[in-house]
């Protein structure tokens, strides 16, 4: 379900809500701004605040139940020591909406001190983020015991007229987001490459943009032999899936963002342990990053040309799945022995990455939850990010912190080639038990189109959250969307 978010100025003191969230920082003093409001709660907003029930710490909430008139509600929201004050606002308002979506209220309004500027597109896009939640499988209760979910916002700005293109923009993201989590979260029996495909014509239908799909009898033709084998064990038709969105001017060459969209991955003949298994759908979250993020680029409106591409399929043990030992021959002619069924990511994003070269793009940028060694690495704070330009991946790096996907850069040195040199084929497709990361991004450098740059972000720690964390809970975080994005709106400006 949507949320309606809206823009509105004036007195906080003066929204008519069942919810008002407050988000104020640490250490500083009550602000005037809110006497009003303060009056009106006979003086308990401010006491909490002076007497240290509320300190405005990072992620800390307290609630108060008001007398009637204007906010019936009032969530005081910490945004700690607001050093980063986008990012404060954006987890402030991701934290409240939330609790404003499990408090059962159906509409709700958001204000911070000074809100104007791209912190209104902080608010908007956190409140949306804050408040999606994923009921599709959940036996509902009785009508009159049912928590009513949250559908509408208002963001409460300090100056409306100069933040409705921050606003817009907000909103923009937080359905982009909403387009990833959703693709995230659905099981792998629904979200099958033929659903990611249809999500896409759909956006392709919103925003009038051009949706190609290849199905496996075009992609055989296309020679893709690295696709096919993941494929092999699957009756599910794979999908070559091709999203052109032209914001740029005609002839700009334009940026490829490449997603793994694994649909669910077994491991195939080198299957997986069963415990945890079930996670495996979240193996297409390089392409619902894709599809969320062309979603949002067209909502922008952005002025720069984007090609998304998808390679999405399962990979299933059967009597027709790939082998250990198999050696195939990639688009590009380069052959690839196969040892491990699991490193099958990499099979799929290397015919993926050697067609994206159709499109002559600027650069090219791919995610997928491509190896278990990145978490081990980075934990699940960090996405790795690799690349053969580091003018590039500094540009990449610098998207995601402002997206608030931070990444960490790993070495791409050609000492670790050696691991991956084939013994009977040019490459194979696993190295050996160290850096098992970097060997992986460098299987799929071998499949970039030469002279273009790449960066490649291993996302399998970001994801998703195996655990609750505070402000989103279990579940897909929608990450790389905001990734893309950024980087997208740098090269538009």
């Amino acid at each position: 379900m949507s949320i309606a978010l809206t823009l509105r100025g004036g007195n906080p003191a003066r929204v008519a809500t069942p919810l008002l969230a407050v988000a104020l920082p640490s250490g500083t003093q009550f602000p005037e701004s809110l006497s009003a409001l303060d009056k009106a709660y006979g003086g308990a907003l401010s006491r909490a605040h002076k007497q240290g029930d509320f300190k405005g710490g990072r992620d800390e909430a307290l609630l108060c139940v008001g007398p009637g008139r204007g906010p019936a509600r009032v969530l005081l929201v910490g945004l700690g020591d607001y050093a980063d004050r986008y990012g404060a606002i954006m987890r402030a308002a991701t934290l409240a909406g939330r609790k404003g979506n499990a408090l059962g209220v159906k509409a709700m309004a958001f204000w911070a001190p000074n809100l104007a500027g791209d912190l209104v597109e902080a608010a908007a896009f956190g409140v949306s983020r804050g408040a999606w939640d994923f009921t599709d499988y959940k036996t509902m209760p009785a009508a009159k015991d049912r928590p009513k979910p949250l559908v509408s916002a208002t963001i409460v700005a300090h100056d409306v007229r100069a933040s409705k293109t921050s606003f817009a923009a907000g909103v923009a993201l937080g359905e982009g987001q909403r387009v990833a989590r959703r693709l995230q979260q659905l099981p792998g029996n629904v979200c099958t490459p033929e659903y990611i495909a249809r999500t896409a014509r759909d956006i392709g239908k919103r925003h009038k943009l051009r949706v190609t799909v290849f199905g496996r009898r075009e992609i055989k033709r296309l020679k893709m032999e690295s696709f096919l084998a993941v494929a092999a064990g699957t009756p599910q038709d794979p999908k070559l899936i091709v999203v052109e969105y032209r914001g740029g001017r005609r002839g700009d060459a334009p940026i490829a963002l490449v997603g793994k969209g694994l649909c669910f991955d077994s491991g195939g003949i080198s299957i997986k342990p069963a415990q945890g298994m079930e996670m495996m759908k979240y193996d297409m979250s390089g392409a619902a990053g894709v599809l969320g993020a062309v979603e949002a680029i067209a909502r922008m409106k952005l002025k720069v040309n984007v090609v998304g591409l998808i390679g999405s399929t399962t990979n299933m043990p059967s009597g027709t799945s790939m082998n250990p030992g198999d050696v195939v021959t990639a688009s590009n002619g380069k052959t690839i022995e196969i040892l491990n069924t699991d490193a099958e990511g990499r099979l799929v994003l290397a015919d993926v990455l050697a067609y994206s070269a159709k499109f002559k793009p600027a650069a090219i940028i791919d995610a997928a939850t491509l190896t278990g060694a990145c978490v081990i690495a980075l934990g699940n704070s960090a996405t790795g990010v690799m690349g053969n330009d580091d003018k590039l991946v500094d540009e990449v790096l610098a998207a995601a912190k402002r997206g608030g996907e931070p990444g960490w850069p790993l070495p791409m040195w050609d000492d670790y080639r050696e691991m991956i040199k084939g013994d009977i084929a040019d490459i194979k497709n696993i190295g050996g038990r160290g850096a098992g990361t970097i060997t992986a991004a460098l299987f799929l450098r071998e499949f970039v189109p030469a002279g273009t740059p790449w960066v490649h972000l291993d996302i399998a720690g970001t994801a998703y959250s195996e655990t609750d964390l505070v402000v989103i809970p279990k579940g897909p975080t929608g990450v790389p969307v905001r990734t893309f994005v950024e980087f997208a709106r740098g090269r538009a400006r």
